[in-house]
């Protein structure tokens, strides 16, 4: 019997859903069975089999009359299967219309004595109307259910969902909407213990502890999905997210909203296997985007390094605020080319023109410059790679040093408000050439600030998540591979940040200083590099993935400094960002050491190009690096 119950079930929802007048009839037909049963209870016997084909004409009459009702909430255009407590909330209010006019209706039968009704005292039609708005609302959920046991996939992941305020209730509506269903929800946990013990949505709330491994167990459960409201809540407990990994279940997040606020909706919802960057802790950086807007919409902003990392995405944000025209510059061609078919993509209507060219070329730039005439100018070009730049001491300085200083001296020429450098974590007490090569780059232009109209900004940050430098991109092709997976120190260290979070932080930084600042970015709490490999060996399910240790690579750090020994910092405008009170260089003296820097790179002698690196940067101490030897004799004079 269950069986033929199950295929008839099957075969109903598997049709098209039911015509407005189907769902408009048998809401009638609700409101016609309470109002016989109404008048059943309220009357005798003898009464009800005497009086009944007249209160049928009544019924009727109520009947006819709810369709006004019905029609001005659009009680029957919803779908059954669907209905939410909006539906319910429908139904109820053109339930009350209906009876206040089944009411005015009744009162006219009885002072008009139409004998071919029967007359119903107000508090008959109270009821019947009362009786209606349940079974309808009954109708309505019991359809709900059983459309939800009928089209609920055996493949369905047991799922819980983090975060049991709206952010979760929205997820919930939307994976129960979901055909075919991929998440079966099997409860929610409350962020904060407020709601433990309670129950949501028919399922029960549980607190994010160490008893939720019974209910993982208990419940087999598969998937978690993490409220957009409770994202930073869940980066920052590791101790959960170490629970859920170790326990095999899928972390999920949401894929395609941009800021979720309480209230919106989440149909379109698409949900997201985690990666180790979504799980690293970090406090939720806002940005006030509007002022930076102000600043850049109907501006001409050049980029450098324009096909980067970094780069792209400042192109991506930059171009958000309809700046008159954009320069984009890089030497990559390929990449350029990505950048191109963004910009004619997603933003057609901006006029972008990309050009594949090298920042050394002065007298390329020169023309360019001339041309473009730029209002800003964001400088993210630059060799990063620390033991290429090792290895390569002159092109650090011919790109990173000299390529800076011929954008700088441009912006200067041909008037460009402001000049906002894209610096890094390694400028501060370098120990290697390409860290050395950037806090050179830094003093240039602090010093070139002190002496012109264009105003300098230097942004300073360390590793950011998902560029192509980061260790993150290599360990996800070692572990592809099999392992082992290589990490250079146990104890090595580092600050991360996502892309986006940080080309904000420069766009803020950048369009809010007034010339002359380094502005140093709070990275959040440092990760421990071992730690992260072993996340993404654990996330990626892969077994038997070893740990290779493989000793520091020439002039890296164990761990990455922010401010140097001499430098302290004060606030500025954002939490997350303050500015380095740094030592000031006189801009001629500066100018001419750079200037021999340069000439000397170009016999590509690499220790006298250190040698000299060293002279205008004191504080540079070469770590695991052949050039250990200068700093020897150094401290033997």
């Amino acid at each position: 019997m269950k069986n033929i119950s199950d295929k008839i079930l099957n075969w109903y929802f598997s049709k098209k859903l039911l015509p407005h007048w189907c769902v408009l009839m048998l809401d009638c037909a609700i409101v016609g069975f309470a109002g016989v049963f109404v008048f059943w209870m309220f009357t005798k016997p003898i009464f009800f089999a005497f009086n009944f084909e007249r209160a049928l004409h009544s019924v009727i009459l109520f009947m006819l009359l709810s369709v006004v009702g019905f029609k001005l909430f659009h009680i029957y255009s919803s779908v059954v299967r669907y209905s939410s407590f909006v539906d319910l909330m429908k139904v109820a209010y053109g339930n009350l219309l209906n009876m206040v006019l089944a009411i005015g209706v009744s009162q006219w039968i009885y002072y008009c004595h139409i004998g071919y009704f029967h007359y119903f005292f107000i508090r008959h039609v109270i009821t019947i109307f009362i009786i209606a708005t349940l079974l309808m609302w009954g109708m309505r959920i019991v359809i709900k259910k059983l459309y939800e046991m009928v089209s609920e996939d055996s493949k369905a992941m047991q799922t819980l969902i983090f975060g049991s305020m709206e952010g979760g209730v929205a997820l919930a509506k939307s994976i129960r909407s979901q055909r075919p269903a991929k998440f079966n929800l099997r409860g929610f946990i409350s962020h904060d213990g407020s709601f433990k013990n309670h129950i949501i949505m028919g399922v029960n709330v549980y607190e994010a502890n160490e008893k939720l491994e019974v209910v993982i167990k208990k419940e087999a459960i598969k998937a978690v999905l993490v409220s957009p409201l409770r994202i930073n809540s869940f980066q920052n407990n590791e101790s959960l997210q170490d629970m859920f990994i170790n326990a095999g279940v899928k972390i999920y997040m949401a894929n395609n909203l941009k800021e979720w606020k309480a209230g919106d909706d989440m149909t379109d919802v698409q949900l997201k296997e985690v990666s180790v960057e979504d799980l690293l802790p970090r406090d939720e950086i806002k940005i006030d985007m509007a002022s930076v807007g102000q600043e850049l919409t109907g501006k001409r902003v050049l980029i450098t390094g324009a096909a980067g990392s970094i780069g792209s995405e400042m192109v991506r944000q930059v171009a958000v605020y309809k700046p008159a025209a954009m320069m984009l510059i890089d030497q990559a061609e390929t990449p350029e080319h990505d950048v191109r078919l963004m910009m004619s993509k997603e933003f057609p209507e901006i006029e972008a023109k990309t050009v594949v060219t090298s920042i050394c070329k002065a007298d390329r730039m020169e023309r360019l410059f001339a041309e473009f005439k730029p209002d800003y100018v964001f400088h993210a070009a630059a060799y990063k790679h620390v033991p290429m730049m090792e290895d390569n001491p002159s092109e650090a300085v011919q790109n990173n040093i000299y390529g800076t200083k011929v954008i700088a001296d441009l912006s200067v020429k041909y008037g460009v408000k402001k000049f906002v450098m894209v610096s890094t974590d390694k400028a501060v007490n370098p120990t290697n050439v390409m860290g050395c090569s950037k806090r050179i780059c830094e003093i240039y232009t602090q010093a070139l600030s002190k002496v012109c109209n264009t105003q300098f900004v230097t942004t300073r940050f360390g590793n950011v998540l998902g560029s192509n430098g980061s260790v993150i991109p290599l360990f996800k092709k070692q572990i592809k591979e099999g392992g082992p997976v290589t990490v250079t120190d146990p104890d090595i260290i580092r600050y991360f940040m996502l892309i986006p979070e940080a080309c904000k932080l420069v766009l803020e930084a950048g369009t809010k200083g007034h010339g002359g600042e380094i502005f140093v970015f709070d990275m959040g709490k440092p990760v421990k590099i071992v730690d992260l490999a072993k996340r993404m060996i654990q996330l990626s399910n892969a077994k038997n993935v070893e740990i290779k240790f493989t000793g520091l690579r020439p002039g890296e750090k164990l761990f990455e400094e922010v401010l140097n020994e001499q430098e302290n910092s004060k606030p500025s405008f954002h939490e997350k960002i303050r500015i380095a009170e740094v030592r000031e260089y006189d801009y001629e003296k500066v100018s001419k050491q750079i200037d021999d820097l340069i000439e000397i790179s170009k016999n590509y002698d690499d220790m006298a190009i250190v040698k000299k690196m060293k002279e205008i940067v004191p504080e540079y101490i070469s770590k695991n690096s052949k050039y250990e030897e200068l700093d020897k004799k150094t401290n033997i004079k």
